[in-house]
């Protein structure tokens, strides 16, 4: 006959009483950010600390290498010689025009070229991204002429056009239609066709879709875009300005380095990537305030 196990009263209570609830989290703080996964998001926060202290370390490091004379200053100047360079040229005390009409003439150049490549390199790439007829007509001399340096085609560009202000502006035209015309087509196919179809379903035309649905989610590649495209600009610039320009920063940088003033150089590289660097941050801001839905659908 099989043993049967009574288990005492106590044992029985113990068995019935329900699990204790965990401790309830304390509530966040008043305008902490609300974490709703325990896993951190691949880059987020910020890196403003970062980026200055990296600034920093090199304009540091920049200081000790020169000031202790490991290299010639032909090589690398020191920081003191650059920066009386700058002081120089933006009082207009050099030997040279001043630093702001070869500032003006490059921007006039590079934004001259890059409004003109948005109004027509985004409506390009809008007709190649919602026509197959459009795409089949831009797309093979985009492709062909995009993977070409500007310098390959710059005699021919100054043959046809001279050497006034429109070679100049032409070539850096060139260089931004491209990216942007390709980021505008890749964006007008960044749109669900479920979203497409909940606009037709809702009695939505053809154009109130393109208008309402498709533009706004090709708006966030076209932004990329135009930064790449800017960029693109700025690097071509003082090839630009070798077309017999008497003025600007590309210019400056070409005149100082045929006569071995490499702190005329430096000076006109730092003042063209902070210009450069700068429009970019406005480029950011822009997309932050027309696209705030990036990276979060």
């Amino acid at each position: 006959m099989p043993e049967v196990t009574i288990a005492s009263p106590a044992a029985v209570v113990v068995a019935m009483t329900p699990p204790s609830k965990p401790a309830a989290s304390p509530p966040p703080a008043p305008g902490a950010k609300l974490k709703t996964s325990a896993f951190k998001v691949p880059g987020e926060g910020s890196s403003v600390v970062i980026s200055v202290v990296t600034v920093v370390s090199l304009v540091v490091l920049w200081f000790v290498v020169t000031n202790m004379g490991w290299v010639k200053p032909l090589f690398l100047p020191t920081p003191q010689a650059v920066f009386q360079q700058f002081y120089e040229y933006l009082t207009g005390q050099a030997n040279d025009k001043p630093l702001w009409q070869h500032f003006l003439a490059s921007m006039f150049r590079v934004f001259s070229a890059f409004f003109l490549a948005c109004a027509t390199a985004i409506p390009v790439g809008i007709a190649m991204g919602m026509s197959r007829f459009w795409r089949g007509i831009f797309d093979p001399p985009l492709e062909f002429y995009r993977p070409l340096p500007p310098l390959a085609y710059l005699p021919l560009i100054i043959i046809w056009f001279g050497i006034d202000e429109l070679p100049k502006v032409l070539l850096i035209f060139l260089s931004c239609f491209a990216p942007l015309a390709l980021a505008a087509r890749s964006g007008m196919r960044s749109a669900s066709q479920e979203q497409i179809n909940a606009a037709y379903s809702m009695g939505a035309s053809y154009m109130q879709v393109i208008r309402h649905v498709i533009l706004p989610s090709a708006l966030p590649d076209i932004l990329v875009g135009m930064r790449i495209a800017i960029g693109f600009g700025w690097t071509t610039l003082v090839a630009a300005e070798m077309v017999a320009a008497n003025m600007g920063l590309g210019q400056m940088v070409l005149n100082a380095s045929n006569f071995l003033r490499t702190d005329i150089v430096i000076m006109g590289i730092i003042v063209i990537g902070v210009v450069a660097y700068l429009f970019d941050l406005l480029m950011r801001w822009l997309e932050r305030r027309l696209v705030p839905w990036k990276g979060r659908m």
